[in-house]
């Protein structure tokens, strides 16, 4: 009895300590697909499409927003990247003048389509970086950003690469949802109403969001947390066996 009592426990645990984390999961629309991080999910809002963790202790540290419209004369790489070397001044939802810092702006080629990549820090959140993906494809301009706490950029820096490195864009047949020609392909990426909500609290954020309350344990701790758990249990299961 004492020998199957510990045979199911180790075992428990070691299902505990194998289990393999949440697999990324691959988002298309009608003009992109790429690679969404473990635990992320996109939505239409109007004609863009915002992306969040679904854990709620996790929205408010980072998202992603899709944008796309019929190609006006201002879209172009070379049009965009001038527009992308260039701070941005805005009033944030708390009043303040914010003024972004371009951290770089330049081409890249990704999975054979030229883009213009850029990184903003307050360009679209106060104490938030900003990264920014347009490109040209036909009839269309396509955008996308992901804005992440300042405070929390090394924990999802590794996530967006990958997003980085499977994003495709495309075309399809007949009509899509984007926005009109005259539209700016960078106005309104982040919708008023997530910046004023519960997503992004306006308490607070000029902080950077530093708040170690919310930092996930690493692997070695949850390691430690698990074994420390099993010696209490088996701890208990002998002396019961004992004193039997």
């Amino acid at each position: 009895m004492r020998i199957g009592k510990l045979a199911l426990v180790s075992a428990a645990l070691l299902s505990t300590l194998s289990a393999s984390p949440a697999r990324a999961a691959k988002f298309t629309n009608q003009f992109i697909e790429f690679e969404l991080p473990p635990q992320w999910q996109c939505n239409l809002e109007g004609a863009e499409w915002v992306c969040q963790n679904t854990n709620e202790a996790k929205k408010k540290d980072a998202i992603i927003v899709l944008a796309a419209k019929l190609k006006g004369d201002q879209d172009s790489l070379d049009q965009y990247l001038a527009y992308l070397k260039n701070s941005k001044t805005y009033t944030s939802v708390q009043g303040k003048t914010v003024k972004s810092e371009v951290k770089y702006a330049k081409f890249l080629s990704l999975n054979g389509q030229s883009w213009i990549d850029a990184l903003h820090l307050e360009s679209e959140i106060p104490g938030f970086f900003t990264r920014y993906l347009a490109t040209v494809k036909q009839d269309i301009g396509v955008l996308i950003t992901y804005s992440v706490n300042k405070g929390k950029w090394q924990e999802y820096v590794s996530d967006f690469d990958a997003l980085v490195n499977t994003l495709k864009v495309f075309r399809k047949a007949g009509s899509i949802n984007v926005q009109p020609a005259e539209k700016n392909l960078f106005d309104q990426k982040i919708p008023s109403e997530i910046q004023q909500g519960s997503v992004f609290p306006t308490d607070g954020i000029q902080g950077g969001g530093n708040d170690q309350s919310q930092r996930p344990k690493s692997g070695g701790e949850a390691v430690y947390l698990i074994l420390g758990a099993a010696a209490v249990v088996l701890f208990l299961l002998w002396r019961k066996n004992r004193s039997g």
